[in-house]
């Protein structure tokens, strides 16, 4: 199956999660959808680990994580339930395949450095993906762990920041402006690529790239909150929001259209 049909299906579990749960963050999750499809269907090779650091898109998560085979995608169903395996943040003492415990944001960066610097000093050639949100790094913690792994020369770690722009409470100028991110990054030493988070190609190539650089990497993801989805496209009220029947129902139809 080609990378633009797996993320297919991973949006309609999305929609599935939040849908049976009533409760859920469809914006973001859907947003990272492609991200986590190439990476996790790509791009990861064995002894890699994969860092949601904006875990309240466990639901994109959950849901390639499913469609790998970690677990039953039946059990998607049970989202956000009592008893469920599949919290509303990842967990990794709970759910099969998740690499680390997420879901206080701003920590996902420093948890990236300490897995990459045991890679250094056990002399393995593994690569740690984490995956950033918007408001995450407006918290001061992500550019502490970011000169820190400048510092340390952590070429192993490839980031993404999920930058579609919108947040809980607004748009991020709204909020708190992250602009120019490309330039922030750079002045803490990082490597910075800018791409389409939609489109594979891009995605890739730039990973290939990051595995050229002697620094760590940002990739600068521009992307659509809610995307595949008209009626959440750039919605900042679909941040954390679950569809009801109807909207459900239709939103599937929009997947199914891509």
């Amino acid at each position: 199956m080609e990378l633009k049909e797996i993320a297919k299906e991973v949006r309609k579990d999305i929609l599935l999660e939040v849908y049976e749960a009533n409760s859920g963050h469809p914006g973001g999750s859907l947003s990272c959808a492609d991200i986590l499809t190439a990476i996790y269907f790509e791009l990861l090779n064995d002894g890699d680990k994969v860092i949601l650091s904006k875990g309240h898109a466990s639901p994109a998560l959950y849901a390639v994580l499913a469609e790998k085979g970690y677990f039953p995608k039946e059990d998607l169903k049970s989202f956000r339930k009592l008893g469920s395996n599949l919290q509303g943040h990842p967990s990794s003492k709970s759910t099969n395949g998740v690499d680390a415990t997420s879901g206080s944001l701003g920590q996902g960066l420093s948890v990236a450095n300490g897995i990459a610097l045991s890679f250094k000093l056990d002399k393995k050639e593994n690569y740690v993906y984490v995956i950033l949100g918007d408001g995450e790094i407006q918290e001061g913690q992500v550019w502490e762990a970011a000169m820190s792994s400048s510092h340390y020369k952590l070429d192993n770690v490839i980031a993404f920041l999920d930058h579609n722009n919108l947040q809980i409470d607004g748009t991020n100028d709204e909020v708190m402006t992250v602009n120019p991110v490309d330039k922030k990054f750079e002045a803490f030493g990082w490597n910075v690529i800018e791409i389409d988070g939609h489109d594979f190609d891009e995605i890739i190539s730039a990973v290939q790239k990051a595995k050229t650089q002697d620094k760590p990497t940002m990739i600068l993801a521009n992307t659509i909150k809610g995307k595949g989805v008209s009626f959440m496209e750039n919605k900042v009220s679909w941040h954390g929001k679950a569809p009801n029947y109807e909207e459900y129902e239709e939103a599937i139809k929009c997947i199914e259209n891509m």
